[in-house]
């Protein structure tokens, strides 16, 4: 029996028949794979979600294990810092305003990671965040002539200062007041731009560990993306048509590998799509770590940033607004419809700006406006498919796991 087995591994052609079997078996079950969303199998996905979570929260707990004195000292650091901040005392003053600006900024960091975490799943948080909230500065800035908020309440919300600030003059020149109110927003949009930094490096993290690992895993979506691109380079070569967005891929590619630092500086500190692709390359070809996140973090959360938020403060200026609002009146049938709402929105705005410090606002007790049921609504939706995303990832990646360790015990005996 053992001269049995010992011919089954050695065998070229039992190995070769196993081999072509798992080739024939893997396009059947990335299929599989794919096919497990909620809106197909609910039950099944929420299943296997449940148990990759399980098996997420146990494996943390034995790597927390294996690091007993790290741990220790942090749960030791973590009661200290506990019991300052609920010890009453005069040092309360200093530790609730540094508690209140750290929370802030964890806060906006926190919705970077989820813009931009996943290959293609994020919550898109400028839109729905950043952008608002840096339009909202804007428009405040323009209505109160002066950015000196009242604190507290600013940043939860935005009241006018009982006097205008006599250094804030929009009409003497329209870039001074620019410049004014992205120095006002600068904090929130860094850490924004940064956490989207921090949410690239997954991808770039399981490229270059696959890379470094020997080989490449037929499974991994990030090594699907790289195969791509050589199919892509294998098209080029051979002059065959390639769409416009192969050409882009493979343009950031190339930016990459030749350019370096630069290259990926370049396509962090644009609106860029592709760039998932750009951490898997530098992380399959070995980048240093520093060289690409160095890269990604100034061309995210400095040269993006400040382009982004330029493009909000210009677009939401209380002159272009208004010019706007009355432009809608023009267009046939359905603009005096829809610059009713706009106009309401406006005017509610507005109001609430003028309040007390402590007053409640001017539209309580009253229904919401058009325009902000409208923006509730999509919000919870874009939430909501951020939530099934994961949903189906993590039930996917439970697929996926099983899967593979039936082929190692597979390629084992």
């Amino acid at each position: 029996m053992s001269g049995v087995s010992r011919r089954s591994k050695s065998d070229p052609q039992v190995n070769g028949s196993t081999k072509h079997k798992m080739a024939m078996d893997r396009e059947e079950l990335k299929k599989e794979r794919a096919s497990l969303v909620l809106w197909r199998h609910p039950l099944r996905t929420l299943y296997y979600a449940t148990l990759e979570m399980a098996h997420f929260l146990k494996s943390s707990l034995q790597r927390m294990l294996h690091h007993r004195v790290l741990m220790t000292m942090v749960f030791l650091l973590t009661a200290a810092i506990a019991f300052v901040i609920n010890v009453q005392g005069p040092h309360q003053k200093v530790i609730e305003p540094f508690l209140k600006n750290i929370w802030w900024c964890v806060y906006w960091l926190g919705l970077g990671v989820l813009s931009s975490v996943g290959l293609g799943t994020g919550l898109h948080t400028f839109l729905l965040y950043l952008g608002p909230y840096i339009a909202s500065v804007t428009l405040a800035a323009y209505e109160c002539q002066s950015l000196d908020f009242p604190q507290p309440p600013y940043p939860d919300e935005i009241i006018c200062p009982d006097q205008p600030n006599l250094h804030w003059d929009a009409s003497a020149s329209v870039w001074s007041a620019v410049l004014a109110i992205m120095a006002k927003v600068r904090l929130e949009a860094f850490m924004w731009g940064a956490g989207t930094a921090l949410g690239e490096l997954p991808p770039y993290f399981m490229a270059r560990a696959a890379r470094l690992s020997g080989g490449a895993d037929d499974d991994d979506d990030e090594d699907d993306e790289l195969r791509n691109l050589e199919e892509l380079q294998r098209k080029q070569l051979n002059h065959e048509d390639m769409t416009l967005y192969e050409r882009a891929k493979l343009g950031v590619e190339k930016i990459i590998e030749r350019v370096g630092f630069f290259g990926i500086l370049a396509c962090a500190s644009i609106p860029n799509p592709l760039f998932d692709l750009a951490g898997i390359t530098c992380g399959h070809f070995l980048v240093p770590f520093w060289t690409f996140f160095g890269a990604t973090l100034i061309g995210k959360a400095v040269i993006k940033m400040h382009i982004q938020k330029l493009f909000v403060i210009i677009a939401f200026n209380e002159p272009l607004i208004e010019a706007a609002v009355a432009m809608l009146a023009k267009v046939p049938y359905i603009g005096p419809k829809v610059q009713e709402p706009f106009k309401e929105f406006l005017a509610r705005q507005k109001s609430k700006l003028h309040r007390k410090v402590g007053s409640s606002s001017s539209s309580d007790g009253h229904s919401q406006s058009f325009l902000a049921s409208v923006f509730e609504k999509l919000v919870i939706s874009m939430v909501v498919y951020f939530i099934i995303s994961i949903v189906n990832s993590l039930a996917q990646a439970y697929h996926k796991r099983i899967h593979k360790q039936e082929n190692a015990k597979v390629a084992t005996d």
